[in-house]
């Protein structure tokens, strides 16, 4: 896998220049939001002038009305330039900068800009049991790792409460890194790795919530005392359950833990399903910063390779079983 070393000589011969290509067309379009401040400050200016200037009253009111439509028409017109220029410096940046960069960490590995993990694969991994009201996704990488077929992408689920004057309020299910990878293992049961929030907070009460989690299925217990303070398990199938969570493998898991922070796994229909919470958007281009500081293409490469060195992290590759 490349290390950080390969990536900044990279950047320096490859992406750099593109980037500086980029960085001009940025404050091209930054100077266009300055110019809007200007028209709005104008427009305001002339409002007033016009109420102070004509001492007719029906004439200071065409004045405001002028000026007020002179400034509309400004911000419209500029509004619809920034955002063209945006939405243009946003695909470029994707198509050649993170494109190029996901070629360079593995050239098995393809990236679609507007794909994403589907809402039917991210409900369907049980992971969160609350359907998203407004799901949106993009940045989906695919390909083949070793002998590991993998899928992953940025995810952001939400659902929304009501509130009593009919006014809707979005919270957040899932924001960060949803990946999919094949476990080479027909799986007859469910099995859920949740982070354990009940046992961290209320000790060995904790596992008394846990087992009175009515919306889950039973909760497994295994041999592993750090594994079982860091993760609730569920299971259909508890012989099935340790079957997965061998003693290395659980290792392994920790391990990324430790790295990857805050994170969610299932294993159902033959695969492996992680989701990795990540609050920040991914795989974006600054707007008003410059593009040019290499921390912040620096912080994608280390999420791109977190994702996927999930394979061999796992040991996804070691084909321990065969499917029916």
């Amino acid at each position: 896998m490349k290390t950080i070393e390969e990536f900044k000589q990279f950047y320096d011969t490859d992406l750099q220049p593109t980037l500086q290509a980029l960085e001009l067309k940025r404050k091209k379009a930054v100077k266009l939001v300055a110019f809007l401040v200007v028209a709005v400050v104008g427009a305001v200016v002339l409002a007033l002038g016009a109420s102070t200037l004509f001492p007719s009253e029906n004439l200071k009111y065409v004045g405001i009305g002028v000026s007020a439509l002179a400034g509309i028409v400004f911000i419209v017109v500029f509004a619809i330039k920034i955002n063209r220029a945006k939405k243009a410096i946003k695909l470029e940046y994707k198509q050649e900068v993170i494109k190029e960069m996901i070629a360079f960490v593995d050239p098995n590995l393809t990236y679609t800009a507007t794909g994403s993990i589907s809402e039917g694969a991210f409900n369907g991994s049980k992971i969160f049991l609350k359907d998203p009201d407004r799901y949106k996704g993009d940045d989906l990488i695919q390909g083949t790792i070793g002998s590991t077929e993998i899928d992953f992408s940025e995810i952001h689920a939400e659902y929304y409460t009501t509130d009593k004057d009919g006014n809707r309020k979005y919270h957040t299910i899932f924001k960060g890194i949803f990946f999919i990878a094949d476990f080479h293992k027909d799986f007859h049961g469910e099995t859920i790795v949740l982070p354990d929030t009940a046992e961290k907070f209320f000790g060995k009460l904790g596992t008394l919530f846990q087992k009175m989690n009515i919306s889950r299925p039973k909760l497994v217990k295994l041999e592993n005392p750090e594994f079982e303070k860091a993760f609730a398990v569920y299971g259909t199938d508890q012989v099935e359950a340790r079957y997965i969570l061998t003693p290395s493998l659980m290792e392994r898991i920790m391990d990324f833990r430790k790295k990857s922070g805050k994170i969610h796994l299932s294993f159902l229909h033959s695969k492996v399903y992680i989701a990795i919470s990540v609050k920040n958007n991914l795989f974006e281009p600054p707007f008003f910063k410059s593009m040019l500081k290499f921390e912040l293409i620096e912080e994608y490469f280390n999420y791109l390779i977190l994702s996927v060195n999930i394979v061999e992290d796992l040991d996804l590759n070691t084909r321990i079983w065969s499917k029916e």
